[in-house]
């Protein structure tokens, strides 16, 4: 398959953890591989339907888990920034997506290519989340623990809930992909493409030295709508845990959202009506994404992906 095509329509889907992950499930690779099967239903249909596909993921767990080994390792191996434990997981879970949608491809006869790209995120060294850092992230630790390992390793640890002790990263706004010009050219040839593994990995463009990692952490949903932006993607799919948005969640006037517009939703979010910590930096992406030239985002989970893609689930948000 070569050649592009001016009329292919592009998408961004961005898989949440839960696509790979489960929490009903132990955490070995092979279960790994299970779930990430299971979750490309959607990506499969969207394909066979002419769409020039990126694919984003989370990796909130995993790399959690390589946190936990570079401090098992502390003192008998090399400690390994965050950077590169981001670049590892884009890699391998990366790889898991690849594998099992490529093999996919070949068993249903689509005719399609899958490559992964280890995506660099440029940010701004002055953006506020740098000097007022706030992503929990990594193990959990007593208080005593949790200083400790801030003396000896220079981190910053706050008090999560009632949970325990945690180091505490930057998490900012990302401002250009530095692989945008490669994603694009893929696209064009049809290729389907990972990118964007975990939010990328944060780069601060020094003067002399050029493009330098940043010790922080972007939200996946973020990344994926402005790299949706620069690859010109009319649509972006947003798979998580819950079957769509709603208003009040949890409470007993809640409401779920079908079919709103970009005003709509933008003034539940002006509201205060998703919080930071879960539906919030979704319902952000999707208002930054249609408000720079996109045509539709979905919000839904992966179980109800299908139906949602045909427009009879899930969350759909539409220009007014």
């Amino acid at each position: 398959m070569t050649g592009s095509d001016s009329k292919s329509k592009r998408a961004i889907v961005a898989l949440g953890g839960n696509a790979i992950t489960s929490k009903e499930l132990e955490d070995t690779i092979a279960n790994q591989f299970s779930n990430t099967r299971r979750s490309l239903e959607t990506i499969v249909e969207l394909a066979r339907q002419g769409y020039d596909l990126c694919v984003s993921h989370g990796n909130g767990p995993q790399v959690g888990n390589a946190l936990l080994r570079v401090e098992l390792a502390r003192g008998k191996a090399p400690i390994l920034p965050l950077g590169i434990c981001v670049a590892d997981t884009e890699g391998g879970m990366g790889y898991m997506i690849e594998q099992s949608l490529q093999n996919r491809f070949d068993k249903e006869g689509v005719d399609r290519q899958v490559c992964t790209i280890i995506t660099q995120m440029v940010v701004d060294f002055d953006d506020p989340s740098i000097k007022k850092p706030t992503k929990y992230i990594g193990q959990f630790y007593s208080e005593e623990q949790a200083r400790k390992m801030a003396d000896e390793s220079g981190w910053i640890v706050k008090a999560d809930a009632n949970r325990g002790w945690r180091r505490v990263v930057a998490s900012p706004i990302p401002l250009t992909c530095v692989e945008k010009d490669v994603i694009s050219v893929l696209l064009d040839h049809h290729f389907i493409v990972i990118a964007a593994g975990g939010g990328g990995i944060p780069v601060n463009i020094d003067p002399e030295l050029g493009y330098e990692g940043v010790d922080a952490v972007i939200d996946k949903d973020r990344a994926s709508a402005m790299l949706g932006r620069e690859i010109g993607a009319e649509l972006f799919l947003i798979l998580t845990s819950v079957d769509q948005v709603s208003l009040n969640f949890g409470q007993s006037d809640e409401k779920k959202l079908d079919k709103v517009t970009i005003s709509e939703i933008k003034k539940y979010f002006e509201e205060g009506h998703f919080p930071p910590g879960s539906m919030g930096p979704k319902v952000e992406a999707a208002i930054n994404f249609m408000e720079n030239g996109g045509r539709k985002v979905v919000i839904t989970s992966l179980d109800l992906a299908a139906e949602a893609m045909a427009g009879k689930a899930g969350t759909q948000i539409y220009p007014d």
